[in-house]
């Protein structure tokens, strides 16, 4: 499982307390490129802005990890908001601080008992402060942070947020509080979320929850629980809510969107992700649809002909292949080979033709792989030339079937090694992807001001690719049709037309 980075990022800036210690870039997604994104396993860090409405407890939220986690904290947001807590980008303000956790790789967890550490060393000068996990390392780590290292007050996984309240008023008691019970029923379809990171242009729809893929790397089963899909009426009325609020883009989000399957109560309706995708699309036509994320054995013909069939359902597809070679697959339980995958491939080409953008997930000294085996996922590379890829060498997970049954016995050097390489072959494939857009008008949704200079916008195209223009006349949110005259590994840079 790989979910896609984000648009916007919020990195707090305190005296006493940094995120200085991290060394995960602090990009504006998700148009980042395969080299930023190699061996960075807790992707962004957020931290909620301030809302400043009057209430009279203050929440300090920091998410970390996927766009799943940052969806996830908009509905946080949005029941404490009615419990009444507004946000605070502070810490020397929050009567309540919570940290929403990934547990995806080891650097991922160590980041967040480091910032533990910090947080409570702080609470020492404010012993009055509530301190919190959320997410993904909330069921496997209870033990430890409440009761051995005594880091936090609550713990509250994924399936658990309607419980804040209650759990909250537990700790105002002076007790502990921990629900980690994972549901078969949640999908919090009823919350609307409070959308504090947006830029009002770009928004997130959660359309499912949990995953019934057991890859055995993956935590992902164990810590978010069995697959559901959400009412695909809610679905569509929050996209329609979206437009009606002056979004203009929206990036349908699941562990594994393909399988997505909903069935009314009393059998009539039934909505698979093609369908889905399709009845977003037709909420509005000036409405950017995205999606994320894909799995190889899932994705359908139909979904690819909806693709092609609707302009405002953009051109790139997520599809993690995480190894190149058929038997490291199956030793992943990834349930498809490499003729599978390439299969998937060419019907993406055929369908959607060669401008649809590809990228993946590579997994470098995966248990057992040899030598001749990571050339497969070269090759593999070379066959498809991915425009981008988010890269990472094997770090074993606590708890996982291939912690439990297969021995991590490629030593590290070699792991580094064989991810250079994989990192060095996608810095190229993505400069030629890229090189590709020269010279062609491309439709850019002007997202943000570029980094360097307010006097340029930057967007991205159909293909997730980020272009950099002039900002002349145009403002955030236009559509802008830009001719494309540089290009780099990372960027396209040109002028509006």
């Amino acid at each position: 499982m790989k979910l896609l980075p984000l648009t916007g990022i919020f990195l707090m800036a305190q005296p006493l307390i940094t995120l200085d210690f991290l060394d995960t870039p602090t990009l504006p997604a998700p148009s980042v490129d395969a080299v930023t994104h190699a061996d960075t396993p807790s992707g962004e860090v957020r931290v909620n802005p301030a809302t400043r409405t009057g209430r009279s407890r203050k929440l300090y939220l920091e998410s970390y990890g996927c766009q799943m986690n940052f969806s996830d904290s908009e509905i946080v947001s949005s029941i404490l908001f009615d419990e009444g807590f507004d946000t605070t980008d502070s810490l020397d303000q929050a009567d309540l601080v919570l940290l929403n956790t990934c547990s995806i790789r080891e650097k991922a967890e160590q980041t967040v008992r480091m910032r533990l550490s910090q947080i409570n060393s702080y609470k020492k000068r404010r012993p009055g402060m509530l301190v919190g996990v959320l997410g993904c390392m909330a069921e496997r780590l209870k033990s430890k942070f409440l009761e051995e290292e005594k880091l936090v007050d609550l713990v509250v996984g994924p399936d658990a947020y309607r419980d804040l309240p209650q759990l909250i008023s537990q700790v105002d008691g002076g007790q502990k509080a921990v629900n980690v019970l994972l549901s078969r029923e949640e999908t919090y379809a009823d919350i609307t979320p409070v959308r504090l990171n947006s830029n009002g242009i770009t928004a997130f729809i959660s359309i499912m929850r949990g995953c019934d893929n057991m890859c055995s790397f993956c935590v992902v089963p164990f810590t978010r629980g069995r697959e559901r899909s959400r009412d695909a009426h809610s679905i569509v009325r929050e996209a329609q809510e979206l437009v009606a609020a002056g979004y203009k883009e929206v990036t349908l989000l699941g562990q594994n969107v393909d399988s997505y399957k909903w069935a009314s109560a009393d059998g009539t309706e039934q909505v698979n992700f093609a369908q889905l995708l399709e009845q977003v699309a037709l909420v509005s036509p000036a409405l950017r649809v995205r999606f994320s994320t894909s799995h190889p054995k899932d994705i359908t013909d139909e979904v690819l002909h909806t693709m092609a069939r609707h302009e405002n359902i953009c051109k790139y597809i997520h599809l993690p292949a995480q190894s190149g070679n058929s038997r490291v697959l199956a030793l992943m339980n990834r349930t498809y080979d490499r003729p599978w995958y390439e299969e998937r491939v060419q019907a993406i080409r055929r369908i959607l033709g060669d401008d649809c953008a590809i990228s993946t997930d590579m997994i470098s000294g995966f248990c057992s792989e040899t030598e001749e085996e990571h050339q497969d996922t070269l090759s593999l590379m070379e066959l498809v030339r991915y425009d981008m890829a988010f890269m990472f060498f094997y770090s074993e997970r606590p708890g996982t079937l291939a912690a439990r049954k297969l021995a991590d016995d490629v030593p590290l050097e070699v792991k580094k090694r064989r991810l250079a390489e994989v990192i060095a072959r996608q810095k190229e494939h993505s400069r030629q992807r890229n090189a590709r857009a020269v010279g062609q008008v491309h439709r850019v949704l002007a997202e943000n001001f570029s980094k360097r200079s307010d006097e340029h916008l930057s967007g991205r195209n159909s293909q997730n690719q980020v272009i950099i223009f002039p900002k002349k006349h145009y403002q955030k949110g236009d559509y802008v049709d830009v001719l494309v005259n540089e290009s780099t590994t990372n960027t396209l840079l040109g002028e509006a037309v």
